[in-house]
Formats: C-alpha cells, structure tokens, sequence
C-alpha cells in the first residue's frame, strides 16, 4: 500500500474516472526500445526520465503539456530524478514524496504483493533507502505512509491548503 495506493485514492476522491473495462495496457502506457527512447531524449521530447533496473521510464512532453495547457494539473508517479527534472522544468510544481515508515515495512509490502523476485526487491530497497535519505532536499512535503487512510488525508490537505486542484 504505497505511492500507487494513494493516487488511487486521490483518483477516487475526485471527480474523475477509473480505466474503463475496454481499457488497455500500451493505451496507457507506451512501450519502445532503448534507441527511441533515447532519440527521444535527444530531441528533447521526454519532459522527465531515470534508468532503473536496466529499464528506462520517463513521462513524454506531448503527454503532460497540452493538459497543463487546458488548465488542469497533472500527477506523475516518479522517482526522485524525474521529481528533480520536473522542478526544473516547473519551479511551481508541487512534489510530494510517499515514503515508506521504513525499509522493512517497504520489504514486507513488495513481497505481500506475491509478484516480485527477491532480487527485485533488494534493488527497490536500496533505491529506496537512497531516494528516502534525499527525499526532503528534492520534494515540497514527504509524507510517512504508516496509515493509509492518514495518509490520503495528508496528501488532499495539502493539495487544498496549496490549493492544487485534481479534477479532471
């Protein structure tokens, strides 16, 4: 019950929909090789990017810009180099950490979930222990994942007091 838990939940709480049943993986999400995506680094069309494990991720400009455009705001599950290259590129966007109350909380969680390789999840662990040592020098606010529900509330208090709408 991490980062994902709470979007989710954040979703929920506002007037916005769930994926559809005809909804599919790659609507969604798009998946390329390595050579575009770097080509696509290099013609500047990722607005954030990381490596991890052996992967690339990132968030397309052309996904993002034309619904900030509109006037709406835009929540993106990332790590904390894509929360840096999105402080750059926006000073005012608002980043919230999600943190783990501690590593083994976290090793528990990853292995509840019954879909993850034991060294699947020592790598998340230590990425995590890095990203959580640093997370107040890059992020706004870090919130302490301990109670779910606490911290759902956490994150919609401070989208209200910022007065960071959600809705679609």
């Amino acid at each position: 019950m991490g980062k994902s838990s709470i979007i989710d939940a954040l979703i929920d709480a506002t007037p916005t929909r769930r994926p559809r049943r005809n909804e599919i993986e790659g609507e969604d999400y798009f998946f390329i090789d390595r050579a575009t995506f770097r080509a696509k680094l290099r013609s500047g069309e990722m607005l954030e990017w990381a490596e991890y494990g052996e992967n690339l991720y990132g968030t397309l400009r052309s996904a993002v810009e034309p619904i900030l455009a509109s006037g709406k705001n835009v929540i993106l599950d990332i790590e904390n180099e894509g929360a840096k290259q999105i402080r750059v590129a926006n000073s005012d966007a608002l980043l919230l950490f999600i943190s783990p109350p501690d590593l083994e909380t976290l090793a528990n969680r990853l292995a509840g979930r019954g879909d993850t390789a034991r060294r699947d999840i020592e790598m998340r662990l230590a990425a995590a222990a890095e990203q959580m040592a640093e997370a107040a020098d890059v992020y706004d606010h870090v919130i302490v994942n301990d109670d779910l529900e606490r911290a759902i509330g956490t994150v919609l208090d401070i989208l209200e007091t910022t007065g960071t709408d959600v809705s679609r």
